[in-house]
This record gives structure tokens, C-alpha cells and sequence, in this order.
């Protein structure tokens, strides 16, 4: 990785978010940051990186941020840069002075404002999954396009739209209870990011592991930067034994099922990091959703073998974490583990009546009804679910299955 590439992973949401405590502008903070990085594109292969790329990039997107307002002052024949000289802090003043680096300058604490931001409450959920993921971690606009499965014109006037409605925003870290909830929004997005790229509901892929690494890191700046959470540190755990699994999930481009993987493909470094974050909340934290699915996820982590797997924990957990939620993907998911410590039609009696949008439920049921031995039910509910379904691995999945049952 070059230092151009290192800075842009670690550094932008850092330097983004000192821009827009100076500034308190988002537009203007995130087009110098921009520049910034595109000069030095243009400059670092010829001349070398500097010795501190970071401060470079602050110095170099803070003037351009100055030349623009100055610019805009004396288009509107008003006072250059007084009232915004007035509004910086100390910190920013200092910056403006003497090129500090961002270590320097308290920038812990305005990033997880901008993480704030971003989890503003005006904002709909998947409006703010993508604008975080773009100004916190930096990551391109057409790469989140297709994390999201829409065009990069789309996802762009998406962006253009949050940004606008964050407009006048405080950018500051609330107390108690908002805080608390603006974390727990935050972590949400997290994960929606995360699920949209392990699994993705259309398209080619079985799974985009480069973007699912991203919603990780996600979790971690915030576990970085903000207040402690037996909750983030259970969905860190849970995202990462889910992610360990991402090269066995996938064969030649073909979907492979969680009982079928070469377990000698999952990352056991990381299965073990999750682990150890686990087991103390295991012991002594309070159930919560994410805290239940990571104690699933690990159960599977932890068997040597799919055979070896207690479906019946597994089950267990499902049902207080359906009772807790009341999700009907839950339900689905319940009925599965059921399945496979009591049968088939244990599982079977848990999706009766049930109504869930999309293909999951009917390759649920369809599954449960071919171990049943009833074959023709089985090739209907296949053939629902492919009715349903939008990606291409899964489908090609389906219709392997549903051909064994009948050529």
C-alpha cells in the first residue's frame, strides 16, 4: 500500500472531521480534503511523500478551504474570512498556524462528531449507512454504489441529498440518552453496510468482502473514539466471525452453504480476536440482539466439524432473540437451527402462516421439505424462491437443488 493509499484509509475520516469543526462547513471541508488528495496523487510518485502525509493533506485542504472563502467573500463583497476567523476554536486557529499534525489537535473527538453527524436523525437509515461509510471511511462514491446494488449516478445524488439535509447540523457530541441513541443508530448502520456486502440481495456476488471489511472498520474507529459499549463490542465480534468465513463462502464463484465450507479457509486469527472480545459479555453481560447472533456466530466458530455443531444452543438463542425482536427473519433462521436439532418438520411448524418478503422464506421452507420427503411441495416452494430472487449465485444455487428433487 502506498502512503498516498495508507493516508486515504486511515486518515480521511480523521482529517475530514478536524476540516468540519474549523470550517463548519461539510461541502467545503469534504471538496478540499478532496483536492487535497488528488494533488498529492499528482505530486508524491515524483517528489516523494513527506515525512508526515497527514499533516501535509490538512495544510493542503486547508488552503484550498481558505481560497474558496475568500473567493466566495469577495464575490458577495463581504469581510474575507473575519466571521469565519471568529468562529474556529483554538485548536483550529493553531492548525491554521503552524501546519500541526491531526494527532495534535484533539482529533478524536471532532471524528466522532462527524461519525455523529452522519447518524443525524433526519437522515433515513440507508441515506445515512452510505454517507457515513463515504466521509468517515473515505471510500469512493461508485464503490458505495455498489455496496448498495444502485447506479453511481443514483447513489451520488443520494449523497448530494444527505448532505443538504445536514445542512445547519449541530456538529457536536450529545449527552445521555441522545448520545446513547445516536450510538446505537450508528452501530445499526454499521451493520447494515455489513449485511448489504456479505450478503447481497443482487447482483453477481456471493460476497463483496472488500466493502464488508469497511463496515468492520467502521465499528472499530467508533469503538476508538467513543464512549465504552458492551454492545458495539458484540457487534464487532459478530461482524467479525461472520467476515472470518468470507473465502469458504464462495467456490469458483458458486455460493457454498455454511455446512458445506472448508473450514480450513476461515480466519481463525480473527475467529479468536472475536472470540476474546465475546466471552467476558458471554458470562456477564445482559442479552441484546447483536450480543445473541454473535453468541450464534461463535457456536458455529467454535464446532470442528458441521456435525459437531449444538443446534440445539443455537435454537435456544434464536428464540430469545426472536422473543426479544419479534423479527420474522429471526423466525426463519429459529426454524432452521430447529430443524437440524429435531427435524425437518419441527422447522416446518415454525414457518406456517409465516410472511416475509423475498426468497430467504421460500428456500427455507422448500430445503425443509425436500429432508422431509415431500419432493413436490419442495420443487413449489424452489420454484417461489427463485421467483424472488435477484442474485445470480444464489439463484444458480436454488436451481442446483431444486433439479436433484426433480430433473
Amino acid at each position: 500500500m502506498t502512503p498516498l493509499e495508507t493516508a486515504l484509509r486511515d486518515e480521511w475520516g480523521r482529517l475530514l472531521a478536524l476540516l468540519v469543526a474549523q470550517f463548519r462547513r461539510l461541502d467545503l471541508a469534504e471538496d478540499s480534503l478532496a483536492e487535497a488528495f488528488e494533488s498529492a496523487a499528482r505530486t508524491w510518485p515524483d517528489q516523494g511523500a513527506p515525512a508526515n502525509p497527514p499533516a501535509w493533506l490538512l495544510t493542503a485542504a486547508r488552503r484550498r478551504a481558505l481560497n474558496r472563502l475568500r473567493a466566495e467573500a469577495v464575490a458577495a463583497k463581504s469581510l474575507p474570512l473575519l466571521a469565519v476567523e471568529a468562529g474556529l476554536t483554538e485548536n483550529a486557529r493553531r492548525v491554521i498556524a503552524d501546519g500541526s499534525a491531526p494527532e495534535e489537535i484533539g482529533a478524536v473527538d471532532e471524528r466522532l462528531r462527524l461519525i455523529l453527524l452522519c447518524a443525524h436523525p433526519s437522515l433515513a437509515p440507508e441515506a445515512a449507512a452510505a454517507l457515513t461509510v463515504r466521509l468517515v471511511l473515505g471510500v469512493p462514491t461508485s464503490d458505495i454504489a455498489r455496496l448498495f446494488l444502485v447506479p453511481t449516478t443514483t447513489m451520488a445524488a443520494r449523497l448530494t441529498r444527505a448532505r443538504k439535509s445536514l445542512a445547519g447540523a449541530a456538529f457536536e457530541v450529545p449527552t445521555g440518552s441522545v448520545l446513547e441513541a445516536r450510538i446505537s443508530t450508528v452501530a445499526d448502520i454499521a451493520y447494515l453496510a455489513f449485511t448489504a456486502a456479505y450478503a447481497p440481495g443482487s447482483g453477481q456476488d456471493v460476497v463483496r468482502a472488500t466493502e464488508a471489511g469497511e463496515a468492520i472498520r467502521l465499528v472499530q474507529v467508533l469503538r476508538e473514539v467513543g464512549p465504552e459499549s458492551g454492545d458495539l463490542d458484540a457487534l464487532l465480534a459478530l461482524m467479525m466471525l461472520q467476515h472470518s468465513r468470507r473465502d469458504a463462502r464462495v467456490d469458483n464463484g458458486k455460493l457454498v452453504l455454511l455446512p458445506d465450507q472448508d473450514r480450513s479457509r476461515w480466519h481463525t486469527t480473527e475467529i479468536a480476536e472475536a472470540l476474546a472480545l465475546l466471552t467476558p459479555m458471554a458470562q456477564q453481560a445482559p442479552s441484546t440482539p447483536y450480543l445473541l447472533q454473535a453468541l450464534i456466530a461463535a457456536e458455529h466458530s467454535i464446532a470442528p466439524t458441521a456435525a459437531d455443531t449444538d443446534w440445539t444452543r443455537i435454537a435456544e438463542w434464536y428464540e430469545e432473540l426472536e422473543s426479544m425482536t419479534g423479527s420474522p427473519v429471526v423466525r426463519i433462521n429459529r426454524a432452521v437451527a430447529l430443524a437440524e436439532a429435531e427435524g425437518p418438520a419441527a422447522g416446518l411448524c415454525l414457518l406456517d402462516g409465516l410472511q416475509v418478503p423475498g426468497h430467504r422464506l421460500p428456500a427455507v421452507r422448500a430445503e425443509l421439505l425436500a429432508r422431509a420427503g415431500r419432493p413436490e411441495e419442495a420443487v413449489t416452494a424452489y420454484d417461489a424462491a427463485l421467483a424472488a430472487c435477484d442474485n445470480a449465485a444464489e439463484r444458480d444455487h436454488l436451481t442446483h437443488r431444486r433439479a436433484t428433487l426433480r430433473p
